[in-house]
């Protein structure tokens, strides 16, 4: 994103913003640490700090003149153990959270529901739209209801994105999307590494003998 600053710049208070740190992954409020500055009638820019005290992260911001974040630097580096999930899987969610990063919030959106497509073509779930493949899913996988709820809520966000005479797709914002991929980390975790996470456990358990066996 670039902003061309010529004539002479005014200061001006955006205000706290929110959104989620792009160092410690905590999504908090964030207050300027320094004066902002107006630029062309209609960017403000300044710095941010992130509100953990463990972190205290910096930030490069710009925003809209209402004080709406259209960009912030570093982008968000999304932190995911990518043991156990399948390897195309794990691309097409990377280009989601690349393409959210770069503010192309249609192409985010796109990306996060081919994730969800894919899915459940690697567990063999089907029918005839992502919708009815979801629900395919849910009968061949025990995970919470809340996790196919978000999927079914998901699969929607990138319904009118991927078609060019929808006109809907303007209305995508930066906050539906972090949102989203919070969701498709969880749902991902629950699928893939959940089970995983349980077997080492016993397999721990196994080298240590039960409390009866010790009275």
């Amino acid at each position: 994103m670039k902003i061309t600053a010529k004539e002479p710049l005014s200061y001006i208070d955006g205000g706290p913003i929110q959104t989620i740190c792009p160092y410690c992954g905590h999504k908090g409020t964030f207050e300027a640490i320094s004066r902002d500055r107006f630029i062309q009638n209609q960017y403000i820019c300044g710095q941010r700090l992130c509100p953990d005290q463990d972190c205290r992260g910096h930030l490069f911001v710009v925003l809209d003149r209402s004080g709406n974040l259209l960009f912030h630097y570093p982008f968000r580096n999304v932190s995911l153990n990518k043991e156990n999930i399948p390897a195309s899987i794990i691309k097409t969610f990377d280009e989601a959270v690349t393409c959210h990063a770069q503010n192309c919030f249609v192409a985010s959106a796109i990306m996060i529901r081919r994730t969800l497509e894919e899915i459940c073509e690697e567990r063999g779930a089907v029918g005839k739209d992502i919708k009815t493949r979801i629900h395919d899913l849910q009968t061949k996988t025990l995970l919470p209801q809340e996790l196919f709820d978000a999927m079914d809520e998901l699969s929607l966000l990138g319904n009118d994105a991927d078609h060019i005479e929808a006109n809907t797709f303007a209305q995508i914002s930066s906050q539906e999307l972090d949102v989203a991929i919070e969701f498709t980390i969880e749902f991902l975790k629950a699928l893939y590494q959940y089970s995983s996470l349980l077997s080492k456990m016993r397999e721990l358990r196994k080298k240590y003998p039960k409390q009866d066996e010790l009275t």
